[in-house]
């Protein structure tokens, strides 16, 4: 018999999900994977793609992650289309992700990456951003965000 983690106010009984699925005999949630993603720009940038694919990987070794999958994609950061974004996305929803390792906040969207970290709180997963950036203000993140949005569609014009 499963016993309640509690119950609301209305009486009713709450379980944690953990707790039933190891009554039910599931598996419990890859919870060690750890998956370090990669991106780049343009082909011409595969040099530095593999560099940043190594870094990631050599910190999950380091750190002592056991199961780790490195993730390297080539597209714009503000395509949400990236094959390997949407692998990305279709594991944590799957709940196949304990962790997310990035060379910096951008590398996974140049846009809407806030989306991306709310998914990230509810299915738990930790992000650690190697080289992260100390908060800034409003105007430095528009700056900043001005900057990125020009010198990604410059090539364009």
């Amino acid at each position: 018999m499963v016993e309640p983690a509690g119950r609301t106010v209305g009486g009713h009984r709450r379980y944690r999900r953990d707790t039933v699925r190891a009554t039910r005999g599931a598996e419990p949630v890859a919870a060690g994977r750890t998956v370090c993603y990669a991106r780049v720009f343009s082909p011409d940038q595969g040099e530095q793609l593999k560099t940043q694919a190594a870094r990631l990987g050599r910190h999950g070794a380091e750190a002592g992650f056991a199961d780790i999958d490195v993730i390297a994609d080539l597209g714009s950061g503000l395509n949400f289309r990236r094959k390997g974004l949407q692998r990305l996305l279709s594991e944590i929803l799957r709940r196949r992700v304990a962790r997310l390792v990035l060379v910096t906040k951008d590398r996974l969207l140049r846009f809407g990456s806030e989306l991306l970290f709310r998914i990230r709180d509810f299915f738990r997963v930790e992000v650690i951003i190697l080289d992260a950036v100390p908060d800034v203000s409003r105007e430095e993140q528009l700056t900043e965000d001005l900057v990125e949005t020009l010198t990604a569609f410059a090539p364009r014009l």
